[in-house]
């Protein structure tokens, strides 16, 4: 159909006048767009709409009828278009869903949580596994937002860095061979915990480093998270590998303590990213930002 909102606003506002030049003047258009504008709609509705008499522009029977219908028609356009979405946190339901690595559900979720508890009482959080399926989960919507370092989400995804993680060695506490220093051939000899983290760059990342160093360790154990990993390097004589923020939480929860690694080991950002047809979503704004206040450093 060849009519658009214009139109049916000029119709209106001649039906209101009674006067082109008057419905021109009140819309803001020249009188001659009024004109040219009623001229299509008598085309489509095959109805004069506005005959000229000694009172001015009086409406057809048609118009009449009409009338009631089209008002309705604007009323809700202008209020469709002219509605703004808000969020309100302290009220809000919202339940949303984020895709984390067992990591950042470590260091930031109580965090995240504890806030949330002051600043929207009433909305859930749901957390997801990282997989490698993690860039057509944001895409789909079912998570709202991604928190970890994901480096296959460099690409095509909106994202934010958070603040950067570098690698340390973590044994218990009155470790028989490891003082405040680890040689090489120490870090060579000791049994090591192996974390494959499934979904992830962190393994890899590490992987590569080792390799390109051709330094192997004697692994003893492989386990795809570090949620326990604590408990079990204090209850054995076994070295792992650990993200920064994470051992210093294992350290103050553990009887542990952090060993800096002998090795050069990379660095890497933790990020936030979400998909295009979230940006502009105000709910999902602000959990960004809440996630960004707490976290970037």
């Amino acid at each position: 159909m060849d009519v658009d909102l214009k139109l049916m606003i000029f119709f209106e506002e001649v039906y209101k006048t009674g006067n082109v030049s008057k419905a021109a003047a009140n819309i803001g258009v020249t009188q001659p767009s009024v004109s040219i504008g009623l001229a299509r709609l008598r085309k489509h509705f095959n109805d004069p709409l506005f005959v000229r008499t000694s009172r001015g522009m009086e409406a057809t029977p048609y118009a009449d009828e009409i009338i009631k219908p089209i008002r309705e028609a604007i009323a809700l356009l202008r209020s469709t278009l002219g509605r703004k979405i808000v969020f309100e946190p302290l009220t809000s339901k919202r339940k949303f869903r984020i895709a984390m690595t067992d990591i950042s559900q470590i260091v930031m979720l109580p965090a995240l949580m504890t806030h949330l508890k002051r600043a929207a009482p009433s909305v859930r959080i749901e957390i997801l596994h990282i997989t490698p399926d993690i860039p057509r989960i944001l895409e789909s919507g079912d998570a709202d937002l991604g928190i970890g370092f994901m480096p296959q989400l460099a690409a095509g995804f909106y994202q934010q860095t958070l603040f950067e993680q570098a690698f340390v060695c973590v044994v218990r506490k009155g470790h028989p061979r490891v003082g405040s220093k680890l040689s090489l051939p120490q870090f060579l000899a000791e049994a090591h915990i192996e974390v494959y983290t499934p979904g992830t760059g962190h393994h890899p990342l590490l992987e590569r480093a080792l390799k390109k160093q051709r330094i192997e360790r004697r692994i003893a154990l492989s386990v795809p998270n570090y949620l326990g990993i604590g408990l079990i390097v204090y209850n054995t004589d076994m070295l792992v590998i650990a993200p920064r923020r994470l051992a210093d939480i294992l350290a103050n929860e553990n009887d542990v303590r952090i060993v800096p690694c002998t090795v050069k080991l990379p660095s890497y950002q933790v990020k936030q990213h979400w998909h295009e047809r979230y940006l502009s979503d105000p709910a999902n704004m602000w959990l960004r930002s809440t996630v960004a206040q707490l976290f970037s450093k």
